[in-house]
């Protein structure tokens, strides 16, 4: 008996660079609801949400930790800015809708954006 391949592992890995943002980045309870949200437009589940802001006018950096893999944010708000990696398994999540509920939040006046395609039997792909 022939051992058949298996079948590719989907991973997709999105980094974002929010610049000019005008929401308050500094704002943990922005960012936990932010996370939380973005989260749910995936379709994702969260496991565990920790985060950790630096004092007042300092950013904020957290993490939710998904079954389906993650999404984490850094916030310079000094700099109006905020870098995401955002990281999810299988095609039914839609890491886009996560995407664009940051972007919704954050209210950045650029982004920019590149896309990974990550896992076995997968080519790589970066946007």
């Amino acid at each position: 008996m022939t051992a058949r391949p298996p079948v590719p592992y989907d991973g997709r890995h999105v980094l974002a660079d929010f610049h000019g943002c005008a929401a308050p980045l500094d704002d943990i309870g922005l960012v936990e609801r932010a996370l939380r949200d973005a989260a749910q437009a995936a379709g994702a589940t969260i496991l565990d949400l920790d985060l950790h802001h630096f004092g007042p006018g300092q950013g904020v950096t957290g993490v939710a930790l998904l079954a389906e893999s993650h999404l984490s944010i850094h916030t310079w708000p000094e700099h109006d800015y905020a870098a995401l990696d955002l990281f999810l398994c299988g095609r039914r999540h839609d890491i886009d809708g996560a995407l664009q509920v940051l972007a919704d939040a954050f209210a950045p006046s650029d982004i920019a954006r590149r896309t990974i395609a990550r896992g076995y039997g997968v080519a790589a792909l970066v946007e």
